[in-house]
C-alpha cells in the first residue's frame, strides 16, 4: 500500500506523515514528556538515537530522535547541516520506508517525521509502529539462538531487500529484528534505494559478517561459523536473490 503523505509546516519546523496510518500528527508527538505525562510512555532508552516506545492514537510506536556518532558528534551532537527538506534524514527514511512498504518488504511501517530549523542546521525525529514480539539478531546471538535455521531466514530476509535495489546503510546484527512468525530489517538512516549491482550488495553482506565475528559468533570457531552460520546464510541468500 502507497504511503499516503501529508505535511504540516511552519516557518522553521514541518511534519511529514503518512496520514492512512494517523491522520493528524501534532508537534507534541514527538516529545518523549508529553507521552510520559499521559502514562503512554512505556520505556525510553539512552544511546545514540535516544528511543522511545509510546502509546499513540497510531497505536504502539518506536520514537528515534537523530543523533551522530563518531568524532562529528562532540561537535555537533544532533544537529545536521540543512540543505532542504527532501534531503532532510528524516524525511527522507520515512519515505524509504513507504517504499519497503509499498514493495511488501518486512520493514517498520512509518507514521511520521519531523525536523526543525536552528539557522543553518536541523535536528530530526522520527516515528514508526513497533514491531512486538522481537529480539534483535545479536540479542539471539548472545543467548545462543542463532542456528544454522535462523541463520539461513537471515539470509532470505537480506536477498528480499537487495532484489528489490534496498541499500542498509548499516546492515548488522542490531538492525535485524527476529519474531516468532517473521525477520525484518530496521534502522534505515541514509538507506536507498538502487539498481541492484553485485559491488554495494556483497559491501552489505561483509559489513553483517563483520557485525557477527565482533559481537562473537566466531568464538563457535572459525570452522563452525563458516559451516553452521555463514555457509548457510549465504546459500539462502544466493538461492532468494536469484529466484
Amino acid at each position: 500500500m502507497m504511503m499516503q503523505e501529508r505535511v504540516r509546516e511552519d516557518a522553521t519546523s514541518a511534519i511529514l506523515f503518512d496520514a492512512a496510518v494517523a491522520p493528524q500528527v501534532d508537534e507534541c508527538w514527538f516529545t518523549p514528556a508529553y507521552w510520559r505525562d499521559r502514562g503512554a510512555l512505556r520505556t525510553q532508552a539512552g544511546g545514540r538515537g535516544g528511543v522511545a516506545i509510546v502509546d499513540t492514537p497510531a497505536g504502539e510506536c518506536v520514537l528515534r530522535h537523530y543523533r551522530r556518532g563518531g568524532r562529528v558528534a562532540n561537535v555537533l551532537g544532533d544537529r545536521y547541516l540543512w540543505t532542504g527538506a527532501a534531503y532532510t534524514r528524516c524525511f527522507s527514511e520515512l519515505r524509504l520506508l513507504g517504499a519497503i512498504a509499498a514493495l511488501g518488504l518486512p520493514g517498520p511501517q512509518p507514521v511520521a517525521a519531523r525536523y526543525q530549523r536552528h539557522g543553518l542546521f536541523y535536528t530530526a525525529d522520527l516515528m514508526t509502529r513497533r514491531i512486538a514480539e522481537a529480539q534483535t539478531l545479536a540479542e539471539c546471538l548472545a543467548l545462543q539462538r542463532l542456528n544454522t535455521e535462523l541463520a539461513e531466514s537471515t539470509g532470505a530476509l537480506v536477498a528480499r531487500f537487495h532484489r528489490a535495489g534496498i541499500w542498509h546503510a548499516d546492515l548488522n546484527a542490531h538492525n535485524v529484528l527476529v519474531t516468532p512468525s517473521e525477520l525484518y530489517l530496521i534502522d534505515f538512516d541514509r538507506g536507498q534505494q538502487r539498481r541492484p549491482a553485485l559491488s554495494w550488495q556483497q559491501a552489505n553482506l561483509q559489513r553483517l559478517r563483520r557485525s557477527l565475528i565482533k559481537l562473537g559468533a566466531a568464538e563457535l570457531g572459525e570452522a563452525a561459523f563458516e559451516e553452521m552460520l555463514w555457509k548457510p546464510l549465504l546459500s539462502r541468500y544466493r538461492q532468494v536473490l536469484n529466484a
